[in-house]
C-alpha cells in the first residue's frame, strides 16, 4: 500500500489554479454581460440590483454544496471535493458515486484515505460516471427537450406524468441507499430514519411556502433540511447505535 496524502499541497496547487481559472472566466462574462446591458440601455442601479440578487439567490445552493465538500473532505481530503463540488460535480451524484466506491472496496468514511490507488480508483469513478451526463446534454439536450415539449404539447397530463415519473426513478436509486444495511439490525435503520426527518423538515417547509407564503424560504428549504437532518443524526445514531 502506498502512503498518499489526500491534503497534499500539490493537489491543493492543482486545485486552486483551476477553480481560479473559473472564476477569471466568471468575472469576464460578469463583465461583458454588464457592458452589453449598459448598450441595451439598462441603468446601472439595474445592473447592481440583479448582481446583487443573483449572488444572494446563490448563497442557498451553496450551503448545501458546501455540507457535501464537508462531508466528503472526510475520507477524501478537502482539495478533491472543493475542486468537483465547485466546478464539475453534482452533490447528488458526487456523495453517492464516492461513499459507494469506498464502501465497496471496505474503505473508512471517517478516516482520510491514505492509499493512492484506492483513492484514484474512486476519484476515477466519480470522474467517469459523470462524463456521459456531459456529452449527453452537449449533443443530445435539444433533441431530448424536442421530445418532452412534444410530449408535453400533445397531451399536458401525461407529459406532466412523465416528467413526475423521470423524477421519481432518479429518485429511487438514492432511496435503494438507505437500505443497504438493514440486515444489519437497528443500527442499519439509521439512515432511513434520518431520510425520515429531513423528508418531515421539507414537508414543513413546503407548507410554509405553499400555505403560508413564506416565498424566500423555497431557495433555503433544501439546506434547511440537510442541516436539520444532520444536526438530527447525532442524537439518532446514539439512540440506535
Amino acid at each position: 500500500m502506498t502512503d498518499f496524502h489526500v491534503n497534499s499541497g500539490f493537489l491543493y496547487g492543482v486545485t486552486a489554479v483551476i477553480i481560479v481559472f473559473v472564476l477569471a472566466q466568471s468575472a469576464f462574462f460578469l463583465v461583458k454581460a454588464a457592458r452589453r446591458a449598459k448598450q441595451l440601455g439598462i441603468t446601472g442601479a439595474t445592473i447592481r440590483k440583479t448582481i446583487a440578487s443573483s449572488a444572494l439567490f446563490t448563497v442557498a445552493p451553496a450551503v448545501a454544496i458546501l455540507l457535501g465538500v464537508i462531508t466528503l473532505s472526510k475520507f477524501m481530503g478537502l482539495p478533491f471535493p472543493w475542486l468537483r463540488l465547485s466546478v464539475l460535480g453534482a452533490l447528488t451524484y458526487e456523495l453517492p458515486a464516492a461513499t459507494s466506491t469506498a464502501t465497496a472496496m471496505n474503505l473508512s468514511l471517517s478516516q482520510p484515505i491514505s492509499d493512492a490507488q484506492a483513492f484514484g480508483a474512486i476519484a476515477w469513478v466519480m470522474t467517469l460516471g459523470i462524463i456521459p451526463g456531459i456529452f449527453l446534454v452537449l449533443f443530445g439536450l435539444k433533441k431530448i427537450q424536442g421530445g418532452v415539449m412534444s410530449i408535453k404539447n400533445k397531451d399536458p397530463k401525461w407529459g406532466n406524468i412523465f416528467m413526475d415519473s423521470m423524477f421519481l426513478g432518479m429518485i429511487s436509486a438514492f432511496v435503494g441507499m438507505l437500505f443497504a444495511d438493514i440486515r444489519l439490525g437497528l443500527p442499519g435503520f439509521i439512515p432511513i430514519v434520518v431520510a425520515a426527518i429531513s423528508a418531515v423538515i421539507m414537508g414543513i417547509c413546503g407548507v410554509l411556502i405553499k400555505v403560508c407564503k413564506v416565498k424566500w424560504l423555497e431557495q433555503y428549504a433544501l439546506p434547511i433540511s440537510m442541516l436539520g437532518a444532520m444536526a438530527a443524526s447525532i442524537p439518532v445514531t446514539w439512540l440506535m447505535a
